[in-house]
């Protein structure tokens, strides 16, 4: 029996379906060690947690809009647990305690990330060092995206050693349900409506795109922050052109039919790591405009088979919205695509891959366990 312990921030409702599976591998006990209960910027209702798991104490500090966790407590969790693999997903001080007590222990580490090489170019030589000397140090090594496989290369991580656990939803719940039916909103914008996530933008495209086609358009904001008072006044004195709709946070239940209400998902992202976001809506079988900001662009969105990947160019935008309303076979036929390209982000290929890790990483520390190794 391997005994894995992973230690993240939070529960996340989309890896929490993961954890659940790996619970039940007949060969793996698993204990999760979550820093907090939740962020407090996050509103997430959560699946059921079925596997064992420790909440920490919290101490969280916040740092440029970021929340650090420092919960030395960890330490004493992990020496509770005894596992045989630590896989810790960032760089907090917690993440850190648990990788001491791997090298302390002698028992192996795996890094795991959801970051990518583009993501991560603006970070500073503390941090790069930082991450070089754990890199060079852990036995297995996770990314959600192939930005993530290749953000390890340049650190020099041999190939071998990494392995991919994707970002995945329930595909199952998304899918729609009939096809065909009239569909009230021409675009959804979904997520945080905050300025890195670009709200106005997708007021401004579907704005464009009613004026070019001289008619009124629909737009749906699921979602809520600090941007929906000043874009819910802007929508007022556009009432004549576009129809604008808020409908606030969405619980994961109702997300699916959401989706499913619209014809056109825009994700004009300043900056993510992936977004979980275009997986829904590719799941509902949605064509998406995407910037180059977020990991899924060219990974699970591919310009010009199921959706479109531009720079934030409104008039870009609006040219590939305008494709897609005015070609009722090129939205389908896009939407289709997303509903196959989404199939392999699923949960069960996103345990399998840190199952796979866990193994492996044992394996390399029995390798050369007589061996002295770098502290």
């Amino acid at each position: 029996m391997l005994k894995l312990a992973i230690v993240v921030n939070e529960p996340p409702p989309y890896r929490i379906p993961v954890f659940n599976l790996i619970a039940r591998h007949p060969e793996i006990s698993l204990q999760v060690i979550f820093c907090c209960r939740r962020e407090p910027n996050r509103l997430w209702d959560l699946p059921p947690i079925t596997f064992d798991h420790v909440f920490l104490r919290e101490r969280i500090r916040t740092v440029r809009g970021r929340y650090i966790h420092n919960n030395p407590d960890v330490l004493l969790a992990l020496s509770r647990f005894k596992p045989d693999v630590v896989l810790g997903n960032g760089f907090n001080p917690t993440h850190l305690y648990a990788f001491a007590w791997t090298r302390l222990m002698r028992r192996a580490y795996i890094a795991m990330t959801d970051g990518t090489l583009k993501s991560e170019k603006s970070l500073g030589a503390l941090h790069v060092r930082l991450r070089r000397y754990v890199y060079q140090r852990a036995e297995a090594f996770i990314a959600a995206s192939q930005g993530g496989l290749a953000l390890y290369r340049s650190y020099n991580v041999p190939a071998a050693r990494c392995f991919l656990s994707c970002l995945a939803v329930d595909n199952a719940r998304f899918y729609p349900q009939a096809l065909g039916i009239e569909k009230p909103w021409d675009f959804i914008f979904t997520g945080r409506l905050e300025a890195g996530k670009q709200p106005e933008f997708a007021m401004d495209v579907a704005l464009q795109c009613a004026r070019r086609l001289g008619r009124p358009l629909t737009l749906l904001y699921v979602g809520s922050g600090s941007e929906e008072d000043a874009l819910r006044n802007r929508a007022k004195t556009l009432e004549h052109q576009l129809h604008v709709h808020f409908h606030g946070f969405a619980t994961q239940s109702e997300l699916p039919e959401l989706y499913r209400a619209a014809k056109i998902f825009l994700f004009p992202t300043q900056a993510d790591v992936w977004g979980v976001v275009a997986n829904e809506a590719c799941a509902a079988g949605l064509p998406v405009i995407v910037s180059p900001h977020a990991g899924v662009a060219d990974e699970l969105i591919i310009d010009g088979h199921n959706g479109y990947v531009r720079p934030l160019d409104i008039q870009a935008w609006t040219d590939c919205g305008l494709d897609l309303l005015e070609n009722a076979d090129r939205l389908r036929v896009m939407g289709e695509r997303s509903l196959l390209l989404v199939k392999p982000y699923c949960f069960e290929s996103a345990a399998k891959g840190i199952i796979d890790a866990a193994i492996a990483a044992r394996e390399v520390l029995s390798d050369y366990a007589s061996v002295s190794r770098p502290v």
